[in-house]
């Protein structure tokens, strides 16, 4: 019995989607690494080439779970932490080099805080064994900031590509953050009307 569960839990650990979820984990700190550069347009492009591709096994690793009926808990644990630590490296890099700043660095708080919030009511949540189910306008939440996140990667080089291209990062970006408002507001409720019922 106990080679059976062991051989089940590692074909689990090393299952495809897992695999694209921790080459989204790994591609985080090169991207960051990346972005020490930012004056330099080649690491930019490369940290936008690291960055679609990141956001493609996203998509992916959830589609290839369901189609191959490999979906696991530990899976569905670091798939949003996967996320949230793509997003929050590439946001704070994107601050210290300028491209986020003045009236969109309130946009850059509320993605960070939701996301805050939404880590600490899946954490209680837990203890109470109720889940928080990730809505479908959280996954356009998430496809919206990654694609907003992609333009302002690109920012000074993509603008002598593109005109407008950071422009046009930043309108996705608070077209997302507003997203993120909401989608925050309705975790919250869910969460609060879990809590005072226990």
């Amino acid at each position: 019995m106990a080679i059976t569960t062991t051989s089940r839990s590692s074909g689990q650990t090393w299952s495809v989607p897992n695999i694209l979820t921790y080459g989204r984990v790994a591609a985080v700190p090169v991207v960051v690494g990346c972005l020490f550069w930012p004056e330099l347009p080649s690491m930019r492009w490369v940290a936008l080439g690291l960055f679609i591709v990141a956001g493609i096994t996203d998509f992916l690793d959830g589609y290839l779970a369901r189609a191959l009926s490999q979906q696991s808990a530990l899976g569905k644990m670091l798939d949003p932490i996967a996320d949230k630590l793509l997003v929050s490296s590439v946001l704070l890099m994107l601050v210290a080099d300028h491209t986020i700043m003045s009236y969109s660095l309130v946009a850059a708080i509320v993605i960070l805080c939701r996301e805050i919030l939404v880590s600490g009511l899946r954490e209680q949540l837990a203890e109470v064994k109720v889940s928080l189910p990730v809505s479908r306008i959280a996954k356009w939440k998430t496809t919206l900031q990654l694609i907003a996140l992609g333009f302002l990667i690109a920012g000074p080089a993509g603008d002598a590509v593109l005109p407008w291209t950071t422009n046009i990062g930043l309108a996705l970006f608070w077209l997302s953050a507003l997203l993120t408002i909401y989608t925050g507001w309705d975790y919250l409720r869910a969460a609060l009307r879990h809590v005072i019922d226990e």
